[in-house]
Formats: C-alpha cells, sequence, structure tokens
C-alpha cells in the first residue's frame, strides 16, 4: 500500500494512521463500519513527500531558510516567524503539483461529482496529520471546480508552514522546511445545523451520557468556540434528553455565493434562541455516538452534521472522530456503584428533565 498516495476511504482504516493521517483514517474506518459519511478520499503523506521533493519547493524553502536567524522562545521574534510564514507560505502556493498528480486528483474529484450526481460538487478540503493536533493545520470549505480543488490541497499542504507549526518544530528542533500530512477531500454537507458529540459527559466523566453542542449552519463555528452552541445532554441507557441548554447563538457559519466565501451572518432576533436540533435528532445521534463507541472502543468526540435538503434519519452525517481526550484517559472507577440497572432506570424515570433557554 505504501506506494500509493491518494485513496478512497473505504480503502483506509485505523491501521493507516501514519500512511494518510489520524483524521483521514478515522474517516475511513467510520465509511468501512457502515456509518453515514460524506464520500471523499484522501492524499496521504506521501503525496506531500511528492509535491515537496518533485517541483523546486523544498529546494526554495531552504534557500529561503538559509539566512533565517530568529528564537522560538522569545516573544520579540515572533514577528520573524510571521513574516518567515507568510514569505514560505508564497513560495508553496506559487508551485503546481506535478501534471500526473494533478490529473489523479482531477479524476478522483470527477468521481466524486458523479457519485452526487452533479456538476462541480462542493468539498472540504482538510488537513490530517499523522499525530492528532486538532486546529493546527488549516481546512477550507466549500471548494468547488477541479482546479479548485487542487490549488486548495496544496493551500492545505502550505498550511504546515503557518506561524504556530513553524514555532512549534523550531521549539521541538524539528526541521522547519518538513512536516508532511494527510489531507482529507469530503463532499461539503448542506448543513442545516452541526456540532460536536462526547460519549461521555465532559464536565464530570460521567460514561452514562452523551453530550451534543450544537448550532446552526457550519460546524466550524461550535469547533472553533465563535459561537455559544445548544448543549444536550441524553442518557445512554433510556435515550432521556435529560438537559437543553437553548443558546443565544447570535449567528450562524454559512456559505456565501456571492462572494464565494465562509461567513458568519446574523440570526434574525426570533431564531437566535430557537433549538437547532428536533428531539428525535438528539436521539438519533445519541444512538450513533453509542455505535461509534462501541466500533472504537473508548470515548469519543466525534462531529456531526444534518443535511437541509435530505429526509431524517438520512440527513445525519459523521465529519469526524477521534478519542475523548481528558476523562478517556483516565481510569475511573464504576459510576454504577452498588446500584442495579433497574435501580437507575427508576431513578432517571423519576428524574425531570431541565430545560433551560
Amino acid at each position: 500500500m505504501a506506494e500509493k498516495w491518494i485513496y478512497w476511504l473505504k480503502e483506509v482504516g485505523q491501521e493507516h494512521n501514519d500512511i494518510v493521517g489520524k483524521k483521514c483514517a478515522n474517516l475511513g474506518e467510520l465509511t468501512r463500519a457502515g456509518f453515514h459519511v460524506p464520500p471523499g478520499f484522501a492524499l496521504g503523506v506521501d503525496a506531500y513527500n511528492r509535491f515537496m521533493n518533485e517541483t523546486e519547493a523544498t529546494k526554495r524553502i531552504l534557500k529561503y531558510l538559509e539566512n533565517f536567524k530568529a528564537d522560538p522562545n522569545d516573544l520579540a521574534d515572533t514577528l520573524k516567524y510571521e513574516k518567515a510564514s507568510q514569505d514560505i507560505r508564497e513560495i508553496v502556493e506559487m508551485i503546481k503539483m506535478p501534471p500526473d498528480m494533478e490529473e489523479t486528483v482531477k479524476n478522483y474529484y470527477a468521481e466524486l461529482c458523479k457519485i452526487a450526481g452533479c456538476e462541480n460538487i462542493y468539498v472540504a478540503t482538510r488537513s490530517a496529520g499523522p499525530a492528532s493536533h486538532p486546529g493546527q493545520y488549516e481546512t477550507y470549505l466549500n471548494v468547488s471546480g477541479a482546479d479548485d480543488v487542487v490549488f486548495n490541497v496544496v493551500r492545505v499542504w502550505s498550511s504546515t508552514f503557518n506561524t504556530r507549526s513553524i514555532i512549534a518544530r523550531a521549539r521541538l528542533n524539528l526541521p522547519l522546511h518538513y512536516d508532511p500530512i494527510g489531507v482529507a477531500v469530503l463532499t461539503m454537507v448542506d448543513a442545516k445545523a452541526a456540532g460536536v458529540m462526547f460519549t461521555i459527559n465532559p464536565i464530570n466523566g460521567d460514561v452514562l451520557k452523551v453530550a451534543i453542542e450544537g448550532s446552526f449552519g457550519f460546524g466550524e463555528a461550535v469547533v472553533s468556540g465563535n459561537v455559544t452552541p445548544d448543549r444536550y445532554l441524553v442518557d445512554k441507557v433510556t435515550l432521556m434528553i435529560e438537559e437543553k441548554i437553548i443558546s443565544d447563538k447570535g449567528s450562524e457559519f454559512v456559505y456565501n455565493p456571492e462572494t464565494k466565501e465562509m461567513e458568519y451572518i446574523e440570526l434574525p432576533p426570533d431564531q437566535r434562541k430557537v433549538q437547532c436540533l428536533e428531539d428525535r435528532e438528539v436521539i438519533e445521534l445519541t444512538k450513533l455516538a453509542k455505535k461509534v463507541e462501541e466500533h472504537f472502543g473508548c470515548p469519543q468526540d466525534t462531529e456531526w452534521s444534518i443535511s437541509r435538503s435530505l429526509p431524517f434519519p438520512e440527513s445525519i452525517f459523521l465529519v469526524q472522530t477521534r478519542p475523548e481526550s481528558v476523562w478517556g484517559k483516565k481510569k475511573k472507577e464504576s459510576v454504577l456503584g452498588k446500584k442495579t440497572g433497574l435501580e437507575m432506570l427508576l431513578e432517571k424515570a423519576m428524574t425531570p428533565t431541565k430545560v433551560k433557554i
């Protein structure tokens, strides 16, 4: 498999973390396990290597770095890293992919369009590092057309030279000119709502709860913390929604077809405090969360998106999952204690649902 550098998601799984990056590997694992994942393909770390070494990219970056001197631990030198990042990213983004690579990516994109039954389908190009660094590299949403897909794959590669990344490498004495990652090219979901869910209560580590956070529009609004999401707490055993906190969401993150950019649009006053999910969607997400946790064998932090154009429950897509990073690592005592399952069910039945608006 190592000689290949591009794969359909169904061709990869967790065992390919080092080949395609964790995000692609987990998306492939979800796809192969039968979960509803948007169609897509993955460029492996070998694609990054080919691009950097078969073009002038690495040579030009090394030439640039010959005269670069800065201390990554000195705040005063941050501006030097910012300038270096800008210059190196310009170098990378001006270079074209080797022709055979470009043709292959375009062919895979054409196949995605065929699967979707429409021309120039919108996709996301998402970074996928072999080690998990959520938010370190960049993602580009609503990319359409073969040329733009190719260019945005290169932009994802170029994001390995963003300021944060090169400072991190400098502090670890790693090469500044090299940080291979995979790229996921994933069909966009026309999201009416999106967000994250945890198969454990992130507040107190209760393994019998699923915590869901969501907002209108695309999920980046929730993941980035730019919108205060609605929050739902659901019991895994009874599937009862125990708590709802409906927030003033303020705005939604949507695609503007005129500017061809993603942007925050202010919600009308009468929509700001409207629940972004129907109760049946909350329950369905909880069922999916339980299945994902069971498949991966540990608590999960999963991103989801709900299409505005498909009927329920086909409308619900999973667009990423990773091990939950706080409580999942701790060895916890049994939450059940000395209560029987029946006692717990009765206790749940007697607990009123809390709704906060």
